[in-house]
């Protein structure tokens, strides 16, 4: 079991990683197919770039967070909304393609924030 936790902690993490990453890049440098899917879900070009700065900004901490793990919770918190925004945009507009990895990324803030040594929530 001692072993199980940060095993766990560290896949979500990549993956968390991985997902947030590559959309956050996407979105910054205007790939051709994230913003048509953006403008079909009713965001412009501004604002699908502002996302992209904010999940690009969430990554960079949720990085640096290896070396100062208290910007890996603020990276976390920081991109949490977004994945539930992901989630709830894909929901209303039918996607159900894309609304399997918004709700993974949901599911895995909480995976990570749960399995994280330096994080806790008092009551």
């Amino acid at each position: 079991m001692e072993i199980i936790k940060p095993l766990v902690h560290w896949i979500s993490y990549a993956y968390y990683l991985y997902v947030f990453g590559y959309a956050s890049l996407f979105k910054v440098f205007q790939k051709t197919s994230m913003m048509q899917s953006m403008q079909s879900l009713g965001f412009n070009k501004t604002w699908t770039i502002l996302i992209g700065i904010g999940e690009l900004i969430g990554v960079i901490l949720i990085v640096v967070g290896v070396f100062k793990p208290p910007l890996k919770t603020v990276g976390i918190l920081l991109l949490f909304p977004f994945a539930i925004g992901a989630f709830a945009a894909h929901m209303a507009h039918r996607e159900y393609l894309h609304f399997y990895d918004s709700l993974i990324m949901c599911v895995l803030s909480v995976i990570l924030l749960a399995t994280d040594k330096g994080f806790r929530i008092a009551f």
